[in-house]
């Protein structure tokens, strides 16, 4: 007994007669003259296919071209939760704070450095629990530290993240022993992996597919690093005011300048990166990220002004605009994440990125 393998139409080996069921039906969802594969590497200069400057310049206007109807959808949204981006705001303010310990170093303010370390490490230390509840297992942290792969910022983010804590830590260390070259030493080293440490965050979106992230990835490492200065500076001055660091000291007036001008410097670029962006910037202006991004945007306008007024009202709303400083980096860290989710469901957006050049 064998099965039946008779074609239904014309010879077994052969081509089947073939006639349309409808005289001048066209196929669905497809373009005439090829159109719809003109884009294909299928169809480029080496096959017999096409041939010709005018069929390569059709294919890359083809190419270039968007669909009327996008079926989506195109890709899955991030699925990172509350904790990455809070993840992003403490590893900034750690590698801010490291900026701060070396600025003091070099300015002779040893006695605020070692306060602006201390905060450092303070502040790195949520850092690695959010980023083991973020992946799930603590195993999967430890692979990251397996390898070393300088083209994955992931990896590297993992990487500079064990050597900021450790080279913090031992800076702090040699505080408390008494060992102010080791310390000093210990603080410079932590700073360089504290500029990795602050700025790979916006490079780890900028090179994903999200359409909001990647067109934006001339602009978010800086925007984080000016953000991760800000804060960094805002959480040290609190700190050494509260330690008991006088009115009108070098390094409290220095702070204070540092992190105004670091937060303008944010808001500066964010709203260039915004205005280039065109239609693909409507999402950090729609729902819960645009309700974040522009309470950000105006916590830091509220604190630029108050830094202004400080001389009228008294140097207690100065501390009001370092604490609006800090809370406007933490909103503009969870306004990006939440943008780049609703980049991705934007099917058309997520279309156009990967048609154009």
């Amino acid at each position: 007994m064998s099965r039946d393998t008779t074609p239904a139409l014309g010879e077994r080996g052969g081509p089947a007669r073939w006639r349309r069921a409808r005289e001048g039906a066209r196929v669905a969802l497809a373009r005439s003259g090829w159109g719809d594969m003109r884009w294909s590497y299928l169809y480029g200069p080496d096959t017999g296919y096409a041939s010709g400057e005018s069929a390569v310049r059709s294919r890359q206007s083809a190419a270039e071209e968007v669909p009327e109807r996008v079926l989506g959808p195109m890709m899955k949204p991030p699925v990172w939760t509350w904790e990455v981006p809070l993840y992003f705001w403490f590893g900034g303010i750690a590698a801010g704070s490291s900026f701060v310990a070396l600025a003091c170093d070099l300015a002779g303010d040893h006695r605020s450095a070692v306060t602006a370390r201390k905060v450092a490490v303070a502040a790195l230390l949520p850092s690695p629990p959010l980023l083991i509840m973020d992946l799930g297992r603590p195993a999967r942290f430890a692979n990251m530290l397996r390898l070393v792969k300088p083209r994955s910022p992931m990896n590297m983010g993992a990487w500079a993240l064990t050597l900021f804590g450790a080279l913090g830590s031992a800076a702090v260390a040699a505080d408390e022993l008494k060992m102010k070259p080791a310390a000093r030493a210990l603080g410079g080293a932590t700073a360089l992996v504290g500029g990795y440490l602050g700025s790979y965050t916006g490079v780890l979106l900028g090179v994903t597919a999200v359409p909001l992230w990647a067109r934006s990835r001339l602009f978010l490492g800086p925007i984080f690093v000016a953000t991760a200065t800000a804060t960094g500076a805002a959480a040290c001055r609190l700190v050494l005011v509260a330690a008991g660091l006088p009115e009108g000291h070098r390094t409290r007036i220095a702070l204070g300048t540092v992190e105004t001008g670091a937060m303008g410097a944010e808001l500066v670029l964010s709203t260039v990166n915004e205005r280039r962006l065109g239609p693909l910037g409507d999402a950090l202006e729609r729902g819960r990220a645009g309700h974040l991004f522009r309470g950000a945007k105006w916590g830091v306008r509220t604190g630029l002004a108050l830094r202004l007024l400080r001389g009228r009202v008294g140097p207690g709303v100065h501390h009001v605009a370092s604490a609006l400083y800090l809370a406007s980096g933490l909103a503009f860290r969870y306004a990006w994440v939440e943008a780049g989710k609703v980049s991705a469901r934007d099917d058309r957006h997520v279309a156009a990125m990967s048609r154009r050049r």
